[in-house]
């Protein structure tokens, strides 16, 4: 996953220090003990943030006191409480890190992350569509489809992305996190955006201008971004999500 970071630097610091994992300066990488996880990158932009995001992460605790101590590091490291209309009976906690971007600590014995890893759970605003797309472009099972929401999750393990189903979000900034998916190691950017827009996906437009990677968007107008296959290990098989 990918966000527009208005510092970077601190952004990737504060995330590896929560997740307690390396990073290479720009990328908080994925632990090597936990089951299949995804990067997280920070890139620099110029805008702050104003809307919640459609994709924020939910942390795993093992147990009441790894959750208490989550919250507590987060916060000694910059995040906030963060309201979002929650009722304060609920097990799980609602943070901000030091730019706004909202995350979950969930409460242990959450039976829908179990084994998931320390990112439990990427919780996305999506329509019923949406979770579907995902599903056959990065080829993950469904792991839930009750009603409108729907979840998927890599066949070997490690985190979730769920949809909670409309009604939608809407946003008057561009998205600040993302998906980027890289194509296999036997395909190119052009066969992998003709798959995806063949699967629903859109080309869109958020300003980029002449670059070398592909902006699409997903059923919802979500953007994400097809990346070129870099001469680097660490992004796994394909299709992806690349760092």
């Amino acid at each position: 996953m990918t966000y527009d970071a208005l510092d970077p630097d601190r952004q990737t610091a504060f995330w590896a220090a929560i997740l307690d994992r390396p990073h290479d300066g720009w990328v908080v990488l994925p632990a090597s003990d936990e089951p299949a996880t995804m990067p997280i990158r920070f890139v620099l932009s110029r805008e702050a943030k104003v809307d919640r995001p459609h994709l924020h992460p939910d942390l795993t605790s093992s147990s009441p006191g790894e959750q208490e101590a989550t919250v507590a590091r987060a916060l000694g490291l910059g995040a906030r409480h963060l309201d979002i209309g929650q009722g304060g009976d609920e097990g799980h906690v609602v943070l901000a890190d030091p730019e706004g971007n909202e995350l979950c600590v969930i409460e242990p014995d959450n039976d829908f992350l179990a084994g998931c890893g320390r990112v439990g759970c990427l919780a996305g605003d999506g329509s019923y569509a949406t979770g579907h797309f995902w599903s056959a472009a990065l080829g993950w099972p469904l792991v839930w489809d009750e009603g409108e929401e729907t979840a998927i999750q890599s066949p070997a393990g490690g985190t979730k992305i769920s949809w909670g189903g409309t009604p939608l979000m809407t946003s008057s900034q561009k998205w600040r996190p993302h998906l980027d998916l890289v194509p296999s190691a036997d395909s190119g950017v052009a066969d992998e955006v003709a798959r995806l827009v063949a699967l629903g996906a859109s080309y869109a437009d958020v300003g980029q201008g002449d670059v070398a990677w592909v902006v699409l968007a997903d059923p919802d107008g979500h953007p994400f971004c097809v990346q070129p296959r870099p001469p680097t290990a660490g992004w796994g098989s394909s299709p992806t999500l690349g760092r």
